[in-house]
């Protein structure tokens, strides 16, 4: 059985929504994980990260992507 995806989220971030948009097209389902409602979740993307506070992070098992397309949005809040 996969591991469910896990979506690091912010909400000014505006390129968590076009990724969340393209999962639920896609079908995939994933459980997201909003920074500004869960900051004790700094420290996982932070890990993922590299110490960068970056959105979206996606979680696939043991892939991790960064940024959409590359691109990724810093929060500071």
């Amino acid at each position: 059985m996969q591991d469910r995806i896990v979506l690091y989220t912010h909400p000014e971030c505006g390129l968590c929504v076009t990724v969340k948009l393209e999962l639920e097209e896609l079908g995939t389902s994933y459980d997201e994980v909003d920074l500004a409602q869960q900051p004790e979740k700094r420290a996982e993307l932070e890990r993922w990260t590299q110490g960068e506070r970056i959105t979206p992070v996606m979680v696939d098992g043991d892939k991790v992507t960064i940024g959409y397309h590359g691109v990724g949005c810093a929060f500071y809040d």
